[in-house]
């Protein structure tokens, strides 16, 4: 390597939201905040929380899951009429 050129590799440490603390290198020369680390992100602990602000989940639900299931309940309705002629 040249010298002079490359930044400083330095350790830092990261602290996530979840509470979760660790050492790492870096160029920066400060302490990372992040929101999600490998503790807590759905993909590594197989787990996923669903934050539901104002209700807006469950207001999907209600207007999609039984417009869905009223559609798939006609559409079999016609299939049979259908059949029966």
């Amino acid at each position: 390597m040249k010298p002079e050129i490359h930044p400083a590799y330095k350790e830092i440490k990261v602290s996530c939201s979840c509470g979760n603390t660790f050492v790492t290198g870096s160029t920066i020369d400060h302490d990372l905040h992040i929101e999600i680390c490998a503790k807590c992100h759905p993909f590594y602990t197989g787990t996923q929380k669903l934050i539901d602000t104002a209700g807006r989940v469950d207001r999907f639900r209600q207007k999609y899951g039984q417009a869905s299931t009223a559609k798939a309940a006609t559409t079999k309705k016609e299939t049979t009429k259908k059949k029966d002629e």
